[in-house]
């Protein structure tokens, strides 16, 4: 739920935040923790933001913080300058108040933690485990290797996505204009042929005729349809929805668990060899998987709890695969659990990119001659009687 908050911040200025949170009172605390005193606070009237501004990009912000600082810069130094070059109003004052927060004596990970909707608990609970050892650029440039890991099978699937739904867009955009502007003026043709003609085509013509004399109406339906169907796809709630019914397919509901171990494994890889306990890696790691994987990993984490090895214990709650098992047993053996849990999320994440380029090849043609079928049906309708008139004519 977004909500949107008429705050003072520290000169008694009014601004105007919008904060993502589960209650009104959570972001209430949030903009608290930020330093700003609410003054009113409303839900938001739609359930999708159009304005992406507020965003903050925590994967370039620690790239370019990692940068700064392996270059020699102190932490404060690195933040300034990230303040001096940001053109994004935004982020300019996030950062600001990060160096805020600093010059008031607290530590980097308690400055971060005041802003919880920006900063993750993932990305907080690494660079308070660097602060111990004094290495924060290690943390960074771990933080940023796993993201640039993480969005690559993410990447692969909006990349591979591109060309069917640009074919999509056309083979609509000609339906569109098929059955709104040809038909249309193919009925007047027709008007005078009281023959035999075939039973789709008849249809066809008078949808034709219809569209003719209600065209104004016809057009606002079709672009209050297609809007609506646009704004609700938005909602993530719906978009939830679609993914749980395309979920029930076996074969991409099993690419789906695959994808979510991968990210498991990957994010305790990366907690582990940043010093974390692998108790509190596990909590943390619980809210990156959907509700029926999060139940098993609370139940495995329990009978870890209880002195079972976290192979025995993953194998036992499904959250593992052949190859998975056989590299925790390897990493308990050795006592390279990170190294070996990152080894298991990067042969998981290379299986997936081959299934989608192989699914994508396969389905790329499928959706042309689909497509080329249905244009093609309509024009084969739209002729069909002159070939009844022509043969009628022989």
């Amino acid at each position: 739920m977004r909500y949107r908050l008429k705050v003072l911040n520290q000169k008694n200025e009014v601004e105007i935040l919008e904060i993502s949170a589960p209650i009104e009172s959570r972001a209430r605390n949030i903009a608290q923790l930020q330093g700003y005193a609410v003054v009113a606070i409303t839900p938001h009237l739609f359930p999708f933001s159009w304005n992406l501004s507020h965003n903050f990009p925590l994967q370039i912000f620690s790239h370019e913080l990692n940068a700064l600082m392996s270059a020699g810069l102190s932490l404060v130094e690195a933040l300034e300058a990230i303040v001096e070059k940001e053109t994004n109003a935004h982020t300019r004052n996030m950062v600001r108040g990060i160096l805020d927060k600093l010059r008031q004596g607290l530590p980097f990970s308690s400055a971060l933690e005041t802003f919880p909707e920006h900063f993750s608990e993932l990305f907080v609970a690494m660079v308070r485990a660097s602060e111990q050892t004094g290495d924060i650029t290690s943390a960074l440039s771990r933080y940023v290797t796993y993201w640039e890991q993480t969005d690559k099978v993410r990447s692969k699937i909006i990349s591979s996505s591109i060309y069917p739904a640009v074919i999509s867009i056309v083979g609509m955009a000609v339906g569109l204009f098929l059955l709104f502007y040809v038909v249309p003026r193919f009925s007047r043709i027709y008007d005078d042929i009281h023959g035999d003609i075939p039973a789709l085509s008849r249809l066809m013509l008078e949808w034709g005729s219809f569209v003719e004399a209600h065209g104004f109406i016809v057009v606002l339906v079709t672009l209050s349809v297609l809007i609506g169907t646009v704004m609700l796809i938005m909602m993530p709630a719906v978009r939830a929805k679609l993914m749980h019914s395309l979920l029930r397919i076996p074969a991409l509901r099993e690419r789906s668990r695959v994808y979510q171990i991968a990210r498991l494994y990957r994010t305790l890889g990366m907690l582990l060899r940043g010093g974390i306990p692998i108790m509190q890696s596990i909590n943390m790691a619980t809210g990156l998987l959907d509700l029926e994987l999060r139940i098993l990993l609370s139940s495995a984490a329990s009978r870890v709890r209880e002195g079972k090895m976290l192979s025995v214990a993953m194998e036992e709650y499904g959250l593992t695969t052949p190859v998975a098992l056989r590299l925790l047993r390897v990493g308990e053996r050795t006592g390279r659990m990170g190294e070996m849990m990152e080894r298991i999320a990067a042969f998981h994440d290379e299986e997936l990119a081959r299934w989608i380029d192989w699914f994508t090849r396969l389905f790329e043609p499928i959706l042309m001659v689909f497509i080329g079928i249905l244009i093609g049906g309509v024009v084969i309708l739209m002729y069909m009687p002159i070939f009844e008139l022509a043969g009628s004519v022989q």
